[in-house]
């Protein structure tokens, strides 16, 4: 699907579908979402444009994500998407800066673009460049996935909280009630640290292309908005910082609560152990008193059946008293 947005008489003016080559030529921003063969040779057509292909911009190494031909910049990042869903992921959008319009190809729809495109409906003044639009763009995404890690950091803070309040409880719990606490524990750790990579996935793309920008001499983008990649870049590197920082907290977490998984276990195995090593000397017992031997004095002692008894609880009990001695227990 195409979309076009073009500023008209102050207000702008949003198009859906393929316009006529001229409206094309005039749009600023020009979006397209799993755009069809027509609409990408309109696009080629009207501004002379080579539009990469799904394929090409699945390309991870930096000179087919990063490249300029002509004065047209080619810049290519993955971007995270539907974390509100529960469904995330992360998918390449490529940005074409030429002098006159940007082009955006894209396979999925980030919030942050949805937001910005209904912005862009009530605020005109951000079309006045196609520099600019793509400079507020990565603004909104930067501002959208600081949400995200402030959401991540809360979920996380949350996780925690439940793990380690029911390893220090005193009050008899379930054992199927804390093992669930423990494996929502771990599942939620799993999505912290999946989020949190693709989210450092997508501001490491965005620092590559501000690097970019910044660095190459275009025509397309203009000396005004020099300030705005700097800040940018800024508050990418910051993210980034805090993405880290998030990572290695949640490994932590992830690594404490393993820790009291293996505790409760040990304390599992410990007293299937104790019952193992209680069990022995009875057995042995019963297993000397079943032998089918004719000279065994005690078969015809009238208290012989209950002595042996008396041997075998003793037997069982003094091993446990001696393992309260040691602390084992």
């Amino acid at each position: 699907m195409m979309t076009t947005y073009t500023v008209r008489e102050g207000r702008t003016l949003r198009h859906e579908g393929i316009p006529a080559p001229e409206a094309l030529r005039d749009a600023v921003w020009i979006d397209l979402l799993n755009p069809s063969p027509e609409e990408e040779k309109a696009v080629q057509a009207a501004l002379c444009l080579e539009i990469p292909t799904r394929e090409e911009m699945q390309e991870i190494e930096s000179s087919s994500r990063l490249y300029k031909e002509d004065e047209a910049l080619f810049l290519t990042a993955s971007f995270l998407y539907g974390v509100d869903e529960g469904e995330f992921g992360s998918t390449a959008i490529t940005f074409v800066l030429a002098e006159r319009s940007l082009v955006t190809v894209r396979y999925a729809t980030p919030k942050a673009f949805a937001l910005f495109a209904n912005r862009v409906l009530r605020t005109p003044a951000l079309l006045a460049s196609p520099d600019g639009v793509m400079l507020a763009q990565f603004e909104a995404v930067v501002d959208r996935l600081a949400d995200v890690l402030e959401r991540i950091g809360a979920d996380m803070d949350r996780a925690s909280k439940s793990a380690f309040r029911n390893a220090r409880s005193t009050k008899k719990v379930k054992v199927k009630a804390r093992d669930a606490d423990l494996k929502d524990v771990l599942i939620a750790l799993g999505q912290v640290g999946e989020v949190t990579s693709r989210a450092n996935e997508t501001l490491l793309g965005l620092s590559r292309i501000l690097s970019f920008v910044g660095a190459e001499k275009s025509i397309a983008v203009r000396k005004e908005n020099k300030g705005g990649i700097k800040t940018l870049m800024r508050d990418v590197r910051s993210l980034v910082e805090h993405a880290a920082f998030l990572n290695n907290k949640a490994n932590f977490l992830l690594d404490a609560v393993l820790g009291i998984i293996n505790i409760d276990q040990n304390g599992i195995i410990k007293t299937f152990t104790v019952a193992s090593v209680a069990l022995m000397p009875p057995t042995l017992v019963a297993s000397i008193y079943g032998m089918n031997f004719a000279a065994m004095p005690e078969l015809q002692w009238q208290f012989g059946y209950p002595a042996a008894l008396l041997v075998m609880v003793v037997s069982a009990v003094l091993p446990i008293l001696y393992f309260k001695r040691k602390g084992w227990l």
